[in-house]
């Protein structure tokens, strides 16, 4: 997937959930269609941490088998650095977790203004996804 579509709201209510959870990252579940997010999900963050996450994806899953919807993403927060994966969230995905989804939104809190980035992993490497907002 090269690009992400994604309504202003629904990228809103995902910027309030990272600022909701300041100052430990936020995480969550993007769900939709042939890379059209239609809805999130925010989970819980079971690291409880405000430099890694970590998602119990069990009941979230089943809500989205139940709106009859696809993972299409993670999203996370990046509270004190950029919207650029760390060296943690590319170890994690490439373990459990690209077995579900291999596309990761980033919300920086760092500066005044969040910055939202989208990017694809595979094998270790970091590819950026053109994320449009409509």
């Amino acid at each position: 997937m090269t690009q992400l579509l994604i309504r202003r709201e629904l990228l809103n209510e995902i910027i309030d959930h990272c600022k909701e959870v300041y100052p430990n990252e936020a995480c969550g579940i993007l769900a939709g269609r042939g890379g059209i997010i239609k809805k999130i999900y925010r989970a819980v963050n079971v690291d409880d941490s405000s430099v890694t996450y970590r998602i119990e994806p069990f009941q979230v899953l089943k809500n989205l088998k139940q709106d009859g919807l696809e993972m299409i993403a993670v999203y996370h927060s990046h509270p004190h650095s950029e919207a650029y994966p760390s060296l943690i969230d590319v170890e994690r995905a490439s373990d459990l977790d690209s077995a579900y989804v291999s596309i990761y939104v980033i919300v920086s809190l760092m500066h005044e203004e969040p910055e939202v980035r989208a990017f694809a992993t595979s094998d270790r490497k970091v590819r950026e996804v053109e994320l449009i907002v409509s």
